[in-house]
């Protein structure tokens, strides 16, 4: 499905006040796995109170053991640090990766900004080699922004 044709669904989604914050950032997740067939594994991280770590507070996909993230660990941790999108086109030439499973080819990280501030970050891994593209980049910040809006 095209991004664009994702993006009011995404909003619909939000709105929903019936369901806590944390559900609908699950059926974020669940929608983005569902409809888009490159995302494997789909999950929020939010900087852990005034930790320097990240904790996973909502996730679709293969179970994972990294609920807690360091800053600058991996993938999620660096994108902590260094406030940027992350793309991975293979997760196997990155010195830093932390694997989840050996089935993860790429991965996505999009920090995710509240007044300015990086709270959090969208995480999607694929079992696709290299099929990010800017498209995923701009939905992912779009995703991002509507998501701060409930936060």
């Amino acid at each position: 499905m095209p991004f664009e044709e994702l993006k009011p669904q995404v909003i619909h989604l939000l709105k929903n006040e019936d369901q806590s914050v944390t559900d609908r950032l699950h059926t974020i997740c669940q929608l983005l796995k569902d409809k888009i067939d490159y995302y494997d594994w789909v999950g929020f991280y939010f900087k852990n109170e005034d930790k320097e770590e990240l904790k996973l507070r909502t996730y679709v996909g293969a179970e994972t053991d990294h609920v807690i993230i360091p800053f600058g660990k991996g993938i999620c941790g660096q994108v902590a640090v260094s406030n940027e999108n992350f793309v991975v086109p293979d997760v196997q030439a990155q010195d830093n990766y932390i694997a989840c499973s050996f089935t993860v080819k790429s991965e996505i990280v999009i920090p995710l900004f509240k007044n300015g501030e990086n709270i959090g970050q969208i995480d999607i891994d694929s079992e696709t080699p290299n099929p990010f593209t800017e498209k995923d980049e701009r939905f992912l910040e779009f995703v991002n922004q509507e998501v701060a809006k409930i936060l």
